[in-house]
């Protein structure tokens, strides 16, 4: 069971063709759904810190896509990089399904779970590719 920060987070990041057959699952039962905010693209600002200094500044604005939605009078929402209004909206369902406790919340686990150790495995491959570039200092005293 993960968070709602962490779910929206993970369905940010999942495969779009995914969350879009798993929301169609998900309202294959003709629960009543209601789209709150039609999906909206715009940019947002982002923030990142600086991992050498520690200290936060502006990236830059990117391009992200939002939507909101009521699933069996339960609010979902999500925001995804890009301007995927399908796959925003998908993933709003999704996030309504868990706040619902609806019969789909396990499957909804299921996909944040296998984003989760794709994204795992991507950050291994990555720290693997540039470990032989690692420079490490002695201190001389």
């Amino acid at each position: 069971m993960f968070s709602r920060e962490a779910r929206a987070e993970l369905l940010a990041e999942a495969d779009p063709d995914a969350l879009i057959a798993l929301a169609d699952q998900c309202l294959a039962d003709g629960a009543p759904v209601r789209v709150l905010t039609a999906p909206e693209v715009g940019c947002v600002t982002a923030q990142v810190v600086d991992p050498v200094a520690a200290e936060r500044f502006l990236l830059g604005d990117i391009l992200a896509c939002r939507a909101e939605v009521e699933l069996a009078g339960h609010r979902g929402w999500a925001m995804r990089l890009g301007d995927d209004r399908a796959a925003v909206l998908a993933a709003a369902v999704l996030d309504a399904e868990v706040q619902a406790g609806r019969s789909g919340a396990a499957a909804v686990d299921e996909l944040c779970r296998r984003t989760q150790q794709a994204r795992a495995a991507e950050d291994d491959r990555e720290w693997a590719e540039i470990a032989p570039t690692v420079v490490e200092f002695e201190e001389l005293t």
